[in-house]
C-alpha cells in the first residue's frame, strides 16, 4: 500500500483490469472513443473476449473468499486512501471525463469530488453495519442477526454519470466485503479507469475489483449466468432492465435496477417563479439533460404559466454551449449521435403535433452532437416527448389548473424516478408529495441525490436504493443463528 507521502499519477488509457493485471488490446477487437464535441477519434478502447469476462469471474469469486472476512477497518482505510489519491489527481481526472463524455469540466470537477466524498461515506458506513441480538420465545436460545456480503458482484454501467454510476457500486461492494465485476460504458472508459487505478494505489487486493469493456449482450449474458456471480446492479435503460431482470431470475440472482424515468415538476400558483425556474432550469440543462433525475416533464399552474415560460426562455437563451473543456461554456455536449439524432427527432415530432417552440429547437453547428436549450410549450399528450425520457436539452411545458390534474398527469406514465413540486405552501407540498408516485420526491429543489439518502425508483423505474445504509445493505445479507446456550 502507498504510504500517504507517496503520490501517484492515474491515466486513463483504456484497458480492461482482471485479477489485478492491466490488459491491453493485443490481438482483441477495439472500439473507437469518440470525443463528442468535436468528434474526433480520441482513442481506442479493447472489447473484452468471453475468456476475458470469464477470467474476470474467477477472480473476483477468489478474491470474495479471503475479502470477505478483512475487518471492516481494513476496508475503509482503503477506501479513504483511493478518495485522497483522486483528490490529488482531480483535475486530470476531470479532463478526461469531460473529453469523453461532452459534459463542462465544472461539472466533471464536480462529479469528481462527488466521488472521492461517496468513497468516504461509504468508508465510514462500513464501520457501522451493526448486527443484533434477539431474545428468543425460546429458554436458553439467543437469536444473533448478523450482516454478511453477498458475494461476488457483477455491475453495468451507463456513460452519462461515468464516475458516479461505477462509484456508487464499487463503494458499496467494496465497503459490504463484496468482491465486484464492473461493466462500464464503451464511450466514456477513462473514468472508470482512474477509479480503479486509485483503488489499486490504495492497496485493494488483486481479484476484488475487476474492469470490462465490450459487446453488452455478450459480457452481461455470461456475468449473469454465472454461479458464480450472487448479485447484479444495473443503472441503465428500463428496456435493459427487463431483460436483465428475466435473467437473473432465472438463478434466483438479487438486483438493483436504476432505470429511466420521465421526472415531473409541478409548479404552483403560489410557488416562488424565479426560484422554481433557477432551480429546475438548473437541473434540466445540466449534462446537457442527460441525467436520470432531471426534470423532464413540465406542469405550470396556468395562472404562473407564462411567468414561468418566459424566464425559463430567458435562462436557456443565456447559456454558452460549446466544448467543455473550455472556460465559459455552462452546457456542453450530448455524448453520442445517437442521442442527437433521437433529441431532435422528439423535438420535431411535438412540433409536428401542435407544441410551440419558444426556444431553441436545432443542432448547433455540424461538428461535435451540440443541441440548443429548448424550451416547448402547448405540448399535446400525444407527442412522443410527453411518453418517452428526452434525455436532452429539452423542457416541454404544460398547463394545468388543478392539484387532481397535476397529481393526475405526473402519475400517468409508467415510470416512477424522482418527481419535483415547488409551492410556498407547506399543506400543498405535502399532500403532493404523499400522491406522487416516485422514489425520491424535490420540494422547492431538484437537488434529491444525496450519500446520505437512498436512491432508487418505483414502478418501471427500477427497484432497490443505493447510497445511505440501504446502499449498504443492498450489498449484503441478513442471516439469523440461533445458538442454544443451554445445550
Amino acid at each position: 500500500m502507498l504510504k500517504s507521502t507517496d503520490t501517484f499519477n492515474l491515466r486513463g488509457d483504456p484497458a480492461l483490469f482482471v485479477g489485478g493485471d492491466w490488459i491491453e488490446a493485443d490481438d482483441r477487437e477495439e472500439i473507437e472513443l469518440i470525443n463528442p464535441a468535436t468528434e474526433d477519434v480520441i482513442g481506442l478502447v479493447p472489447v473484452a473476449t468471453a475468456r476475458d469476462v470469464k477470467a474476470a469471474i474467477s477472480a473476483a469469486d477468489a478474491a470474495f473468499r479471503s475479502w470477505r472476512g478483512t475487518l471492516p477497518i481494513t476496508r475503509s482505510n482503503i477506501l479513504r486512501k483511493a478518495a485522497t489519491i483522486m483528490r490529488e489527481n482531480a483535475e486530470g481526472m476531470a479532463q478526461t471525463l469531460s473529453r469523453e463524455q461532452g459534459k463542462i469540466i465544472a461539472e466533471a470537477r464536480l462529479e469528481v469530488q462527488t466521488v472521492a466524498d461517496l468513497f468516504d461515506w461509504f468508508a465510514e458506513e462500513c464501520r457501522r453495519s451493526y448486527g443484533r441480538v434477539v431474545e428468543s420465545r425460546v429458554e436458553g436460545v439467543k437469536l444473533h442477526v448478523v450482516q454478511e456480503p453477498v458475494g461476488p458482484v457483477a455491475a453495468f454501467c451507463t456513460w452519462n454519470f461515468p464516475g458516479l454510476v461505477p462509484a456508487r457500486k464499487i463503494g458499496a461492494a467494496v465497503a459490504a466485503g463484496c468482491s465486484i465485476v464492473v461493466k462500464a460504458a464503451e464511450e466514456t472508459p477513462g473514468t472508470a479507469v482512474h477509479i480503479v487505478q486509485a483503488l489499486e494505489a490504495a492497496g485493494l487486493p488483486a481479484g476484488v475489483v475487476n474492469l470490462l469493456f465490450g459487446n453488452p449482450a455478450e459480457i452481461s449474458t455470461i456475468l449473469v449466468d454465472a454461479p458464480e456471480i450472487r448479485m447484479i446492479t444495473l443503472t441503465g435503460s428500463t428496456r435493459v432492465g427487463k431483460l436483465l431482470a428475466k435473467q437473473a431470475a432465472a438463478t434466483m440472482k438479487p438486483a438493483i435496477f436504476e432505470l429511466g424515468g420521465h421526472n415531473p415538476v409541478i409548479v404552483f400558483e403560489d410557488a416562488d417563479i424565479e426560484k422554481a425556474v433557477a432551480h429546475s432550469a438548473a437541473a434540466k440543462f445540466r449534462n446537457a439533460g442527460q441525467v436520470c433525475l432531471a426534470p423532464d416533464r413540465f406542469f405550470v399552474h396556468e395562472d404562473v404559466h407564462d411567468a414561468f415560460v418566459d424566464r425559463m426562455v430567458e435562462y436557456a437563451s443565456e447559456l454558452a454551449v460549446g466544448e467543455g473543456v473550455k472556460d465559459g461554456i455552462h452546457m456542453g455536449a450530448l455524448t453520442n449521435r445517437a442521442r442527437l439524432d433521437e433529441v431532435t427527432r422528439l423535438v420535431d415530432n411535438a412540433v409536428a403535433k401542435g407544441a410551440k417552440l419558444c426556444f431553441g429547437g436545432a443542432r448547433i453547428g455540424n461538428r461535435g452532437y451540440f443541441y440548443s436549450p429548448t424550451v416547448l410549450t402547448d405540448v399535446p399528450d400525444e407527442a412522443d416527448i410527453m411518453q418517452i425520457e428526452p434525455f436532452g436539452p429539452v423542457a416541454p411545458v404544460q398547463k394545468f389548473r388543478s392539484l387532481d390534474d397535476a397529481i393526475a398527469r405526473s402519475n400517468s406514465l409508467r415510470f416512477g424516478l424522482a418527481s419535483y413540486v415547488f409551492s410556498s405552501s407547506i399543506q400543498k407540498i405535502d399532500e403532493t408529495a404523499a400522491a406522487l408516485e416516485a422514489g425520491l420526491v424535490g420540494a422547492n429543489t431538484c437537488a434529491v441525490s444525496h450519500h446520505e439518502g437512498p436512491l432508487g425508483g418505483v414502478k418501471e423505474s427500477g427497484y432497490g436504493r443505493e447510497g445511505s445504509i440501504e446502499g449498504l445493505r443492498a450489498y449484503q445479507i441478513t442471516k439469523l443463528v440461533a445458538h442454544n446456550v443451554l445445550s
